[in-house]
């Protein structure tokens, strides 16, 4: 009863006397023994390992000299963690930030040695002070059979809660270098999703999709139909889970309105007369690897692969949302005045929302009114320097063109509520893509067609006009 190497209820052990932590000395076979044998909750047949039992086991795993027994304890490890409770993970994620950050003495003692003499070994020494110890914590977990799988789904969990602990940015940051790394181009592959493809990925894509829901297997099937393409990368460590998809429609020409792609009972076409390939959706799947571009990569290869196997398509375009367009011109809520037509930015979302019907009732005039701001705020809207709305960043930083604005493109409820059922097609020119890409990256210049110009040089003196108290901000 009075063992002082007992575990607790919660499996934790007694301080070490010195109160510093130490790596457990224990064999290997003795701790993972104990961590099968430890108390359990009279609530639950589970072990409940706690946060610090988790520290434990994961200084014992940097201390492990032998990769099969450290795949072994990284296994044991990555099964506790998975144990944790909301809670518990957020003490986790705390003992990672106070117990395994780069040590500030060793850190300056470093620096003052490449200050002094900025020698190469000195560099490394310095490189090597400022490497947090959780990196390489984070490369053992990787050893574990799915450890790759638990480390996103763990960055994920962090994600969730990173605004409310802003000093765990840190492991967030070390999980993003790690990944970059990990899911570089060079380590996906590509893979045209079918109606043949195992039934997982195929749940998956039901699951995941996040532009234009898929409503059951019926759905999926028409989108998987001879002129519907699906694309997605995968990653070797994740192989029945896609990291993005690409939803495809093959067309005569550019599709302005996106209820007729995603009709279950659309005639199929001859995708052979197909001139035009529209990206109707693209969805990221994996919350934790937010930060780690794959778009712009997917969208190149697929109209690659769509241009070798369909010669006759000259037009790769988008069908995109503009999803921040609705809440832009909620936060101004200005009057606007068009001849004998009155109403306000609230009045026309209010009237919008909720309904489903192909034209709903808003004047003509207003209708004009609306597109030439909704140009003016893909062009001229700024967070920074950049677009304010996240598709037009994503697709104007990939090297597309701003093509065609588009009224009542798209009249789900989300559609009305968020974009006021505005669509837009963004075009890819695969022989401007990269000139297109340099300009944004180097001045954030967009390029867009004349007409696309002119709508929005329109919609920016209706802006001037209003009252700057009234004015939809920028």
């Amino acid at each position: 009863m009075n063992d002082p190497d007992r575990t607790n209820r919660k499996g934790r052990r007694p301080s070490n006397p010195s109160g510093s932590p130490s790596p457990d000395a224990r064999p290997l076979f003795r701790r993972m023994l104990r961590s099968l044998v430890r108390p359990t909750d009279s609530r639950v047949s589970a072990p409940i390992p706690d946060a610090r039992h988790v520290i434990d086991l994961c200084r014992s795993l940097l201390s492990e000299p032998g990769e099969p027994s450290g795949a072994r304890l990284a296994t044991e490890v990555l099964r506790a963690y998975e144990s944790l409770d909301s809670a518990a993970r957020d003490l986790f994620f705390e003992l990672l930030v106070t117990e395994f950050s780069p040590d500030p003495a060793e850190l300056w003692r470093a620096a003052d040695a490449y200050r002094v003499e900025p020698s190469q070994a000195n560099l490394v020494r310095l490189q090597a002070a400022t490497e947090p110890p959780r990196q390489e914590l984070f490369r053992r977990f990787n050893l574990a059979p799915g450890g790759t799988k638990v480390l996103v789904r763990m960055r994920g969990q962090l994600l969730k809660t990173l605004g409310a602990h802003p000093e765990q940015v840190g492991v967030d940051a070390d999980l993003r270098h790690l990944f970059r790394s990990w899911f570089n181009r060079g380590f996906l592959f590509l893979q045209r999703i079918e109606w043949r493809t195992s039934a997982l990925v195929l749940e998956r894509l039901i699951e995941y999709e996040a532009v234009h829901q898929i409503h059951g297997w019926r759905d999926l099937r028409r989108r998987l139909e001879a002129d519907r393409r699906c694309y997605a990368f995968f990653h070797p460590a994740l192989p029945d889970e896609p990291l993005i998809f690409i939803e495809v429609a093959l067309a005569r020409g550019m599709e302005a309105k996106v209820q007729p792609l995603l009709d279950p009972d659309a005639p199929v076409m001859d995708p052979s007369r197909a001139e035009c390939a529209v990206f109707y959706s693209i969805t990221n799947c994996q919350d934790g690897l937010r930060g780690v571009s794959f778009g712009s990569s997917l969208i190149k290869q697929v109209a690659e692969e769509l241009g070798r196997e369909f010669p006759r398509l000259t037009t790769f375009a988008t069908l995109s949302p503009v999803p921040g367009f609705g809440a832009w011109l909620a936060n101004g809520d200005y009057p606007l005045v068009v001849g004998e037509h009155h109403s306000t930015i609230r009045t026309i979302i209010d009237t919008l929302r909720g309904l489903d019907v192909p034209e709903p009732p808003i004047a003509p005039a207003i209708q004009t009114a609306l597109s030439r701001l909704c140009a003016y705020y893909l062009m001229y809207a700024k967070r920074g320097k950049a677009p304010l709305d996240p598709v037009a960043r994503f697709h104007l930083a990939n090297g597309a063109r701003l093509e065609r604005l588009n009224w009542m493109g798209d009249t789900s409820p989300t559609g009305l509520t968020r974009s006021l059922g505005f669509t837009v097609n963004y075009v890819y020119r695969l022989a401007d893509v990269e000139r297109n890409h340099s300009a944004y990256a180097k001045a954030y210049t967009i390029v867009a067609s004349g007409s696309f110009q002119r709508l929005a040089k329109r919609g920016q003196r209706a802006n001037e006009s209003q009252a700057p108290s009234a004015r939809a901000p920028d």
